[in-house]
């Protein structure tokens, strides 16, 4: 019975080594984008002052959840994102109050379900829609919002646009056409 056991237990470890394997190659893939809170990247830009980048997402959207996996995942989306912005993570229904400077942002319907942190309404104008993705200047300022699931695609020009500062410049179409027309030269 002893031997048993034994085998037994030894068939089972090495039967699920695959299993964690995967397990640990997955968390070591789950985000190639250092994702900060809102506290803490307001902070950072104080002291270098960056852009910053928000994803406003519930745990329930499925929309979020594919641009987690694929657009957040895609190498150059990831790269650019890390050198241009601060990269924040905001569960708009986040029952955690939320400080900022001396300012707090709270879900004012902590114990039911769902309800809004205050700086998700705040950040989105109450237009609550998900995936939101929220750019703010080097001031902190909210630049758009723009709504909605976007692939790498997709996602990549616009980045660009308020990465490269061409927003103070250039209307959104006039370089969306340049940026694809450029991308059809390489």
């Amino acid at each position: 019975m002893k031997n048993f056991i034994r085998n037994f237990t030894l068939f089972i470890a090495i039967a699920s080594l695959p299993g964690m394997v995967l397990a640990q190659e997955n968390s070591e893939k789950k985000s190639i984008i250092q994702w900060y809170s809102f506290a803490d990247a307001y902070k950072l830009n104080k002291i270098k002052p960056k852009k910053m980048f928000v994803d406003v997402y519930t745990d329930w959207c499925g929309w979020c959840k594919k641009m987690d996996k694929e657009t957040f995942q895609d190498p150059e989306v990831a790269k650019y994102m890390q050198k241009h912005f601060y990269c924040i993570k905001l569960n708009a229904e986040t029952k955690d109050t939320i400080v900022v400077d001396t300012v707090k942002f709270v879900n004012k319907n902590p114990k039911g379900r769902g309800g809004n942190n205050q700086l998700a309404v705040e950040l989105l104008r109450g237009k609550m829609s998900y995936p939101s993705l929220v750019f703010l200047n080097e001031q902190n300022q909210v630049l758009t919002v723009v709504p909605g699931y976007l692939n790498a695609a997709d996602f990549t020009p616009v980045v660009h646009y308020f990465g490269e500062d061409a927003y103070k410049d250039e209307k959104w179409e006039v370089y969306q056409e340049s940026y694809k027309k450029g991308k059809e030269k390489k």
